[in-house]
């Protein structure tokens, strides 16, 4: 009972984001595809639900496919619940998403260990909260130890590297974008 697998998907915002972040016009998605702008309208606020033959079009217009669509919908319910999997005997590292589908907030919990060898890049801010363990933390030519309990503020565009400075360490990132980079290590002068 209000799982997040019994709400029909809303594939309209994923449609919007798609075409946005290709800077298309819905004038020129309906051209490609053949379908009127009223009705891609309809569909991106989710007035109306197209056919598998229409979300097709629209995906090839939009250069992606039906699946991916509907993979980046979002659910139609205003409350999700995510479930701590506690099935993990060890703390191992792994990276679990606290937030189904694309929102206007992305949050993610790390466990155990991080490659401190990437390097992130938000273009919206961030924050991270410790909840166990440690963490050190380099941004702006600066390093930081976090423990548990403490969080770090980090403006949008500013790169940045972690690392668990423990083995129990679990780390909780917040941020407010879609669009995260992760990019490798940058030779250090």
């Amino acid at each position: 009972m209000g799982d997040h697998k019994e709400q029909p998907l809303r594939v309209g915002a994923a449609v919007r984001r798609r075409r946005r972040a290709l800077e298309l016009t819905l004038a020129v998605v309906a051209a490609r595809c053949g379908l009127s702008v009223p009705f891609l309208s309809q569909i991106e606020n989710d007035r109306a639900r197209p056919s598998t033959s229409s979300l097709e079009k629209i995906a090839d217009a939009l250069r992606t496919t039906a699946v991916e669509l509907l993979a980046a919908a979002d659910p139609a319910c205003s409350v999700d619940v995510v479930r701590a999997d506690g099935t993990d005997p060890e703390p191992q590292p792994r990276t679990r998403s606290l937030v189904r589908g694309h929102h206007q907030m992305h949050a993610s919990e790390f466990t155990g260990d991080h490659d401190a060898g990437r390097e992130f890049q938000y273009r919206n801010d961030q924050l991270m909260y410790v909840a166990d363990g440690a963490v050190e933390i380099e941004a702006e030519g600066r390093a930081y130890r976090l423990g548990r309990g403490d969080t770090l503020y980090l403006t949008g565009g500013v790169r940045h590297r972690w690392r668990a400075a423990e083995s129990d360490t679990r780390v909780v990132v917040v941020a407010v974008a879609e669009h995260i980079e992760a990019v490798r290590d940058r030779p250090r002068r």
